[in-house]
């Protein structure tokens, strides 16, 4: 076979997976040459990488370059999502899509007319025609990742490695040093999700049916807001509630949950009230009270004890795949972004998509000054002053809850000294990032806690939302059955490697949804098969909705 014909063949093959880098490829041209071909005594084609002296470099074994790969494989366990740097000839790439426990296998490679090359030189079609592989050619750092946030599904895949191919990233070791910087920057996002599903995955899902049920109420939607404050519960707020109370007639007061009751102590009532926790602890935030007139913006993951507190409680999709599989086959709900993990990055969301033009934000420490973890008149300290007793007093149980957290920062500023952790500090700049590409202008108010870093780079307007959930497309009841069906009849998972590249369409949004139970099932169930974990999780989803149905 021929150049040409090995270059055809694989661009077929190739076009079936990813017909956009088909066409790129296609596009391209092969000089000046980056490889020359070598064959091993096993009789495979050897690409052989040439630096600028033109000395060759064989990026595999000369002697027989599938048994290296096949050795190679013996050295991984469980992990079922695979990165490989550089493609060469595919020979380890081929032995991964052997393993039964392989989901998912991408190969990061550059230089686009090298790989012109290497499709012209022997044939690739096994590797290019199976579903479960992505080659990504030239990227960014950014597509990288989200490559990797959008493939990669922890609860099916298991672990994830990387795997290099030496010769291959010594010979452009800038472009792959950046792109290993940017697979670990999605690691760690993945990371940090899927401990958050792995412990609120079966709590989710739950409130989300329970919610459901008595979402079915029509909304008055909210006329678009020009400036808007939004109150934290950093120590801050109390020194900061002067001010606020001087510009109460002038804004559109939002307070995060946590916050409400030190507003209501100083007679300041809201406009609104948002929540995002899915905990029940959200509950102590509402025991002061809240006026039947105000709006509660929930999660519909939240507690259903939470928007049992409100008169009419105004649910949003935040990101829960069910959530928005429901906005999009029930009743379309506001979507707001909580990707910052934290309610007052939610809560900025909201002013955003009210149309804010300025958003001023009170209380917003994301760290703990001169050692206090809260504003007076937060949940915490009545929950602490009932359980104080001689041997632990108030204060003990106060440093006890600072020092909980293992790594704790100190920072000295000219006027006053805080505390810092790891996850205020991500919150922290999830939220500056996110304040400094919105288009209306972010206004932290100075106070005790660490400073806010926002460096404008305006994005578009934001086209108002009414915020009010779309008509119900059926009763709810109605649709939970319906889901229910359809988690019932998925098919049984034959063959766990592929089972999610075979299911059809509408039968992988279902499993989609299920996946952050399946996380949670998964911490409690360590080293099940994914079989097993596929139809561990279609029961406990089934037994949740009955559940609902017969309540």
């Amino acid at each position: 076979m021929d150049k040409q014909r090995y270059f055809e063949g694989n661009l077929r093959g190739l076009a079936k997976t990813d017909p956009a880098l088909c066409t790129r490829i296609r596009a391209a041209h092969t000089s000046p040459s980056q490889y020359t071909f070598l064959e091993s005594r096993s009789g495979e084609c050897i690409p052989a990488l040439l630096d600028p002296k033109g000395t060759a470099h064989p990026l595999h074994s000369q002697v027989d370059p599938q048994r290296e790969g096949s050795r190679l494989m013996t050295t991984l366990k469980d992990e079922g999502f695979l990165i490989f740097l550089g493609l060469g000839g595919g020979y380890t790439v081929a032995a991964a899509l052997e393993r039964e426990e392989t989901q998912v296998v991408v190969v990061i490679d550059y230089n686009l007319r090298g790989i012109v090359e290497l499709l012209g030189a022997k044939d690739y079609r096994r590797l290019l025609e199976d579903p479960r592989f992505h080659l990504l050619v030239d990227p960014g750092e950014g597509e990288i990742e989200q490559s990797i946030l959008n493939w990669y599904q922890p609860a099916l895949a298991g672990g994830i490695r990387v795997l290099t191919l030496r010769p291959r990233t010594e010979g452009d070791p800038a472009r792959f040093d950046k792109a290993c910087t940017a697979i670990q920057e999605a690691l760690d996002l993945v990371a940090g999700d899927y401990s958050v599903q792995a412990h609120f995955g079966a709590r989710w899902f739950s409130n989300i049916l329970r919610n459901l049920l008595c979402g079915e109420v029509p909304d008055d939607p909210i006329p678009p807001i020009r400036y808007a404050a939004i109150t934290a519960a950093g120590p801050s707020l109390d020194l900061q509630l002067p001010r606020l109370a001087a510009r109460r007639a002038e804004v559109f007061l939002i307070a995060v949950d946590t916050s409400l009751p030190s507003l209501l102590q100083a007679g300041l009532e809201p406009d609104a009230v948002i929540s995002i926790d899915c905990q029940h602890i959200s509950y102590y935030h509402f025991m002061a009270g809240l006026p039947a007139h105000i709006p509660l913006y929930l999660d519909l993951a939240s507690p259903p004890v939470v928007a049992s507190r409100a008169a009419r409680p105004r649910f949003f999709s935040g990101g829960h795949p069910l959530t928005r599989y429901i906005s999009r086959h029930w009743r379309p709900l506001p979507e707001l972004d909580s990707s910052g993990g934290n309610v007052t990055y939610a809560a900025l969301s909201l002013a955003e998509s009210l149309g804010a033009e300025q958003v001023e934000l009170y209380g917003a420490d994301f760290s703990y000054p001169q050692g206090r973890t809260y504003a007076r008149g937060t949940y915490i300290y009545p929950f602490f002053e009932i359980r104080q007793t001689r041997l632990a007093p108030l204060e003990s149980l106060h440093s006890a809850f600072l020092f909980r957290s293992p790594f704790l920062t100190r920072i000295d500023r000219k006027d006053t000294w805080y505390y810092e952790t790891k996850g205020l500090t991500q919150y922290r700049r999830r939220l500056e990032e996110k304040a400094s590409l919105i288009s209306a202008a972010v206004l932290p108010i100075p106070g005790l806690g660490a400073p806010l870093d926002i460096r404008k780079a305006l994005g578009p307007p934001k086209t108002p939302l009414s915020f009010a959930p779309g008509k119900p497309a059926m009763k709810a009841t109605d649709f939970l059955k319906t889901y229910r069906e359809q988690i019932r009849t998925l098919p049984a998972p034959k063959d766990a490697s592929t089972y999610l590249q075979h299911l059809q369409g509408e039968e992988r949004i279902i499993l989609t949804t299920m996946l952050p139970l399946a996380a949670a099932i998964q911490h409690r169930r360590p080293g099940i098969r994914t079989a097993e974990l596929l139809e561990a999780v279609r029961a406990a989803c089934l037994k949740a909705l009955d559940t609902v149905l017969i309540e």
